[in-house]
């Protein structure tokens, strides 16, 4: 569950769930601590977007213009734009740290890689990480030229 402020008054809740075939987002619009709107995003398979829950607070903002005051559309815009520099800034730094198995392991592919994938397990789990079913069966080259791949689309 991660929640977004907008103002004094207002809050977005967002959660993920699992449904019977994938998995939907859940934005909750809260004023003063009561529910006043929620809106649902299902997915197949995984999401396209710059960060996690942005298709449902972008639902959630265009459902809820019809009662939110002008000032309020535009701190409600100005939460998920800064929703979204938080994530950023989060999964730089998932990079950073997984990128030290490089400094740390100098010289032991093995153990870099090994590192890496812990870091970015740590990181990115609760955002759907999953390794691949035949991860322990690649060569350590393969592992890291995947692993340093995606440390790259991370930043």
């Amino acid at each position: 569950m991660e929640s977004f402020k907008i103002n004094s008054e207002l809050e977005a809740v967002c959660e993920w769930k699992k449904t019977r075939v994938a998995f939907k987002h859940v934005a909750t619009l809260l004023r003063n601590g009561r529910e006043v709107l929620d809106v649902k995003v299902c997915y197949q398979n995984r999401t396209w977007e710059r960060y996690t829950y942005e298709s449902v607070l972008e639902k959630l903002l265009e459902k809820s213009k019809s009662f939110l005051q002008p000032d309020e559309i535009v701190q409600f815009k100005t939460a998920i734009v800064n929703g979204g520099e938080l994530a950023k800034s989060a999964l730089n730094a998932v990079a950073m740290v997984a990128q030290l198995g490089d400094i740390l392991h100098a010289g032991n592919a093995k153990a870099s890689n090994d590192w890496k994938v812990r870091m970015l397990k740590a990181g990115l789990e609760s955002r759907g990480l999953s390794m691949p079913d035949d991860w322990d069966s690649l060569p350590e080259e393969v592992k890291e030229a995947r692993l340093d791949g995606a440390i790259a689309q991370l930043k």
